[in-house]
């Protein structure tokens, strides 16, 4: 497929449009709260935009659709692994805000000291590089796909990089924040504009039924991903939310808690439900080769599914749209990862050993080059060392997960110490990259029951080596907790009196209290002290049951 003139000018104004924004909201930034942190002074809508930009990436679209091409509708859970973890995220969100810190980098440290901040720098600056690899390799698969071999794959790899960096370096977060509200449309855009393309030329539904194996349309299958797969994953995502480096500055720059509640679930929310048109397209895709539509018997690469619908569905000016809306699905959280992997490096590093005290400015320099240097990295990283997409997502959130137990478990459990917490990443990632040497997989893959092998390794380091060791001093534990229990609206220094001022607002958080409910709640009913939680919970559930139905009730059409 060429790209026809009406494309180029629909590429060309997105080009001008999205720099224009980012670099026009982003020239009022001066200082390094701004630049990373927007001044936490974003509002609902605002919130909502950045977590659905920075969730959602063009690769996953392609792993989705490759995966639902392969195994049927059951693939969808390769995304919907935290479907049923969503309702938590009302209850996550608070708790970014509370912690009151430029990077988890940071709270790790407040919570075990120098090095272990250090040590969790590290793990994220990995994190952000193979992501942004990821996303980057992602985008460039579609739009390689769609435009029929014109541009190659590493070529768009770097072009796109060149315009998320021009504003990103400019405005830091604001312009990402912003640039994210205007691209959270085009991707929902991209999510849906090929079905209504696609589903005449297959036959609809009744189409695909005659065309395809009855097992691809069922939703948890043995052929594809059962139960026990799904409900791992669940498990995965819980505890992987919490460490995943860029969701500090995601969740917890809102005006208040409930911009940060607001964003974060719904946002995400919108993100579950974008995934049902990718997974649509992986099933016409696969009626589509059956069918010999186009004269195609098979695809060499199951991640080329959605490159090949959009190649032979879209009209000259609807690839330019699509193609606008995959950069805009990539540029949206490759600049906020920029972003946040500039401030790991500035306050995880540099200030720390090198610069102490400079100027703010300087710092604001520092985050600047750090995040030019991590994104350089990562676009080798795309270019030379990413076969399959899909394999480098599932490894960064596993990943994630293994220093997430050493965060979640500090933040419930006051005994946690250093050393269960560094013996917890060692013994998690030691013990999974181990079986799938013995099984003689790669490195990068993911099997649910290595998975919770592996996670219940680490989770055993952590209570033991907490026990077997010297406790946390007790002053920085109880400081703390102080600061997460106690609500981030309430002006003044964290106090017994402000967590009692909490508690009567309805505002305690349960995963704060997982271990002492009835303490937590300071003399209130649980429902009372808990109740903003609880009832978010009951709405995300209903929520998620029916995005559920309503997706099996497609697959019965």
């Amino acid at each position: 497929m060429q790209v026809h003139p009406a494309d180029w000018a629909v590429l060309v104004l997105y080009f001008i449009f999205i720099t224009a924004l980012g670099i026009i909201v982003g020239l009022r930034v001066k200082d390094t709260d701004h630049y990373f942190l927007g001044k936490r002074k974003f509002g609902k809508l605002l919130m909502v935009g950045q977590s659905f930009g920075v969730g959602t990436h063009a690769e996953m679209p392609v792993s989705l659709a490759g995966a639902v091409y392969s195994f049927g509708i059951s693939g969808i859970w390769y995304q919907w692994k935290n479907l049923f973890a969503t309702p938590f995220y009302w209850v996550f969100s608070p708790i970014f805000r509370r912690f009151n810190r430029t990077t988890t980098g940071q709270v790790m440290e407040d919570r075990y000291g120098p090095w272990m901040g250090a040590i969790y720098t590290i793990f994220a600056l990995c994190f952000f590089t193979i992501n942004l690899a990821s996303m980057l390799k992602g985008a460039g698969k579609v739009l390689n796909q769609a435009t029929g071999g014109g541009f190659g794959v590493n070529e768009i790899v770097m072009a796109m990089t060149v315009v998320f960096i021009l504003y990103s370096f400019i405005g830091g977060l604001v312009a990402a924040v912003w640039t994210d509200l205007f691209q959270g449309f085009l991707i929902v855009t991209l999510s849906f504009m090929l079905v209504p393309l696609g589903w005449g030329t297959v036959g609809g539904m009744a189409g695909m039924r005659q065309s395809l194996e009855a097992y691809k349309f069922s939703l948890a299958t043995p052929q594809g991903i059962g139960v026990w797969f799904i409900a791992v994953l669940t498990i995965n995502g819980l505890v992987g939310i919490m460490a995943q480096p860029h969701i500090l500055a995601l969740v917890g720059t809102g005006k208040d808690e409930r911009s940060c509640r607001v964003g974060f679930f719904y946002g995400t929310f919108i993100k579950r439900l974008c995934t049902v048109g990718w997974a649509i397209v992986g099933l016409m895709v696969g009626a589509m080769i059956v069918q010999n539509t186009y004269g195609v018997s098979s695809l060499k690469d199951a991640e080329d599914a959605f490159g090949f619908a959009c190649r032979h569905l879209l009209f000259p000016g609807a690839l330019g749209l699509l193609m606008a809306a995959v950069l805009a699905a990539t540029m949206a959280a490759c600049s906020a990862f920029m972003v946040d992997s500039g401030a790991l490096f500035t306050f995880g590093f540099y200030r720390k050993y090198f610069r102490k005290s400079k100027a703010d400015k300087h710092y604001l320099w520092i985050g600047r080059l750090s995040g030019l240097a991590v994104t350089l990295v990562a676009v080798v990283y795309a270019v030379f060392f990413i076969q399959r997409v899909l394999y480098s997502f599932l490894l960064t959130e596993t990943m994630a997960t293994y220093m997430g137990i050493s965060l979640v478990g500090g933040i419930i459990w006051n005994r946690a110490n250093r050393w269960g917490a560094v013996a917890s990443l060692i013994t998690a990632m030691g013990t999974n990259f181990l079986l799938y040497h013995f099984r003689g997989e790669r490195l990068d893959s993911w099997h649910p029951t290595v998975f919770l092998i592996a996670l219940g390794a680490g989770a055993l380091a952590l209570v033991v080596f907490s026990l077997l060791t010297k406790p946390e001093g007790e002053e920085q534990v109880r400081n703390f907790r102080a600061r997460i229990e106690q609500s981030s609206e309430i002006p003044g220094e964290p106090s017994e009196a402000g967590a009692d001022e909490t508690a009567e607002k309805g505002q305690q958080l349960l995963l704060v209290n997982l271990l002492q409910l009835k303490k937590g709640a300071r003399g209130r009913s649980i429902f009372h002290a808990y109740r903003t939680d609880l009832i978010g919970i009951a709405r995300g559930w209903a929520l998620v049951a029916a995005l559920v139905i309503v997706c099996w009730a497609l697959t019965k059409i």
